[in-house]
């Protein structure tokens, strides 16, 4: 039915391929009211000695980061009789707790409407607001954030399949120019002229169809007026 409600579901792996069938699912009592998404690029400082100034070189990307917060009630305002304390373990063995067989926390799917997203859990912030006379909690947040989780070799080839310090072979086609590759691959036309002697080329002016140029790593040009 396009009226039912869709509760936040969080489903853990043993695999990081999340093939098969979950080995364990936490479901939210309540969906959260809302969610962060963050977004961060790091860069490295490239101050030289002696200067003022500090150029940010682009270091990477970090995987997104998904802040929920949810909360756990055994008031019964929900309805269900619910035990927090055991609510919150529930929660902290599908995504915290070492897995014995694979000895690490589990892999996670969050699943939310149109969000999903293969993830890990990074922190998790339990707070308990509400007590029994005798001091058991009876209402509890959890404000968890998890970071996306991409395999190692999956984001290297994604972040470097065309990176200009790997070695690259492009087959020349009708109306290339040497500068307008050596644009495209280093985002500098001035590097046609290393790219002409890597490719010993005489005439860079006359590329011939089909024939295959090498783009060697970037060669910065500093290093060669020594």
């Amino acid at each position: 039915m396009s009226g039912e409600l869709k509760k936040f579901l969080i489903e853990a792996y043993q695999s990081a391929e999340y093939e098969g069938d979950p080995v364990d699912t936490y479901e939210v009592m309540f969906n959260p009211e809302k969610y962060t998404l963050k977004y961060e690029i790091l860069f490295q400082d490239a101050q030289g000695k002696g200067s003022s100034g500090s150029a940010q070189v682009f270091d990477k990307m970090k995987p997104r980061e998904f802040t929920f917060e949810f909360t756990i009630d055994g008031t019964g305002v929900s309805g269900v009789d619910t035990d927090v304390e055991s609510d919150v373990e529930w929660f902290l063995d599908v995504c915290y707790k070492l897995d014995g067989e694979i000895h690490r926390p589990r892999y996670l799917k969050l699943s939310w409407g149109t969000l999903i997203s293969k993830c890990v859990l990074k922190t998790a912030d339990v707070t308990y607001t509400l007590f029994k006379p005798d001091a058991t909690p009876i209402r509890a947040k959890i404000n968890a954030t998890f970071s996306e989780n991409i395999e190692d070799t999956k984001r290297a080839a994604e972040e470097r399949k065309s990176s200009p310090d790997l070695t690259h072979y492009r087959v020349i086609k009708d109306g290339d120019k040497l500068p307008i590759m050596a644009y495209k691959m280093y985002r500098d036309k001035n590097y046609y002229i290393q790219l002409a002697k890597a490719n010993k080329l005489s005439n860079f002016r006359n590329l011939k169809t089909e024939d295959t140029l090498i783009f060697p790593p970037v060669v910065n040009s500093e290093n060669n007026n020594g």
